[in-house]
C-alpha cells in the first residue's frame, strides 16, 4: 500500500482468519467434503473444471461466515454445513463468469478457468454450480433460506451487469459504484451472514443484525479489493495488478482522482478509462495521480468507516469465540491494504 495510506500491523488480518478458520476447522472440513461430492459428474470436464478453481487457494470467507454466524447464534445442528457449500458455490460460479466477462488471465495467482479451458465450458460450469447451489437450497427445505439466496443470486448479476453499464465513464457517481458493489459482492456477504440467524431461529433484529454485519463487511472487502489492484503486487493479490485500469473499470480510487484532479488530469482519465487508448507508462502515472490526490487513504478509510458498522451490528449478540472472531475478520478485511 502507498505510504500515503494508514500503516496496518502485517500479520493481525491472516491471524484472524486463521483463528476463525481453526475455530470452526470441523464445519469447514464437513463443508469442503461437500463441495468435492457434489462438484462432481459423469461430464468429466465439470469436476476437472470445478477442481481447478476449488483448488486455487480461495480462503473460503464466505463459508466461514455462514458457519461462524450459525454457531455465534447459538445454532447446533448440521443444517449450516450444507448452506455454507451453497454459498460458496454461488460464490465460484460467479467468479468463473467474472473472469469469462473481464477476460482475465490470472485466478489467485494460478491461470484463471477460462485460460486453461477456454469461456463457454467456464461459463457452463459456472452455470452447473448455480444449479447445485440451488439444489443444496432445496434440500435444506426453508423457503426463507432459499429467499435470502435466491435474492442474493439475482442481485449479484445486477451488480455486475450495472458495473459493465458504468463502465469506461468518468462522469458515473460514487452512488452508482457503491450500487456495484454492493450488489456484486456485499449481497452475499450478508446472505451467507444472514442465513445463519435463520437456521438458529434467530428474531428479526438479530437476522437484520446479522445481515448488515454481512453487508458492511463486504462493501469494506470490494473497497479494499479495488485499492489493492492499483497497489499490490501481483504475487500477494493473485491477479494482474492493474486490471481494472485495463479494463476501464469504474472505482473509488479512481473516482476519487478525477474529480480531485485538474482538467488536464482528467483529460488522462478520459483518455484511459474511457477511450481505453493506455501505453506502458499510463498505469503508473494512475498510481502517481492516485497517490497525489490521497485516493488511496481515503479508499481505506471508506473501508474502515464500513467496517466500523460491521461491528456495530455485532454488539447484540452475547461475547464468545464467535463473537471475537467474526469481529476479527473485519481487520482482516481492511489489513490486507497494507
Amino acid at each position: 500500500m502507498p505510504a500515503s495510506a494508514e500503516p496496518v500491523a502485517p500479520a493481525a488480518g491472516e491471524d484472524a482468519l486463521t483463528a476463525l478458520t481453526a475455530l470452526v476447522r470441523d464445519d469447514l472440513e464437513a463443508c469442503n467434503r461437500l463441495i468435492v461430492e457434489r462438484m462432481q459428474s459423469e461430464v468429466a470436464l465439470i469436476p476437472q473444471l470445478a477442481a481447478h478453481i476449488v483448488a486455487a487457494g480461495g480462503k473460503r470467507l464466505r463459508p466461514l461466515l455462514t458457519l461462524a454466524a450459525a454457531r455465534m447464534a447459538g445454532y447446533r445442528g448440521t443444517r449450516h454445513v450444507a448452506l455454507a457449500a451453497c454459498v460458496e458455490f454461488i460464490h465460484t460460479a460467479t467468479l468463473l463468469h467474472d473472469d469469462v466477462v473481464d477476460e482475465s488471465a490470472l485466478r489467485r495467482g494460478q491461470a484463471s478457468a477460462n485460460a486453461l479451458f477456454g469461456n463457454k465450458p467456464s461459463v457452463l460450469v459456472g452455470d452447473f454450480l448455480f444449479a447445485r447451489a440451488f439444489q443444496l437450497m432445496v434440500t435444506d427445505g426453508s423457503l426463507e433460506v432459499l429467499r435470502i439466496l435466491s435474492e442474493a443470486s439475482a442481485t449479484i448479476s445486477e451488480g455486475e451487469v450495472l458495473q459493465l453499464v458504468i463502465q469506461n465513464d468518468t462522469g458515473s457517481t460514487e452512488a452508482q459504484y457503491l450500487a456495484v458493489i454492493e450488489g456484486k459482492t456485499a449481497a452475499l456477504f450478508a446472505a451467507a451472514t444472514e442465513v445463519g440467524a435463520v437456521v438458529a431461529e434467530c428474531g428479526a433484529a438479530e437476522q437484520s443484525a446479522l445481515r448488515a454485519y454481512g453487508h458492511n463487511l463486504g462493501v469494506a472487502f470490494q473497497l479494499i479489493d479495488d485499492a489493492l489492484d492499483y497497489s499490490a503486487e501481483q504475487e500477494r493479490l493473485g491477479k494482474t495488478v492493474g486490471d481494472d485500469f485495463r479494463e476501464g473499470k469504474i472505482t473509488l480510487p479512481v473516482l476519487l482522482a478525477f474529480a480531485r484532479g485538474s482538467e488536464e488530469e482528467r483529460e488522462f482519465w478520459r483518455r484511459t478509462v474511457e477511450g481505453r487508448e493506455q501505453t506502458e507508462a499510463d498505469l503508473s502515472t494512475a498510481i502517481a495521480l492516485m497517490q497525489k490526490h490521497r485516493a488511496f487513504a481515503d479508499t481505506v478509510g471508506r473501508a474502515r468507516d464500513y467496517g466500523a458498522k460491521a461491528l456495530a451490528a455485532l454488539e447484540m449478540f452475547a461475547d464468545g469465540a464467535e463473537k471475537r472472531a467474526l469481529a476479527d475478520i473485519v481487520e482482516f478485511c481492511i489489513s490486507r491494504a497494507r
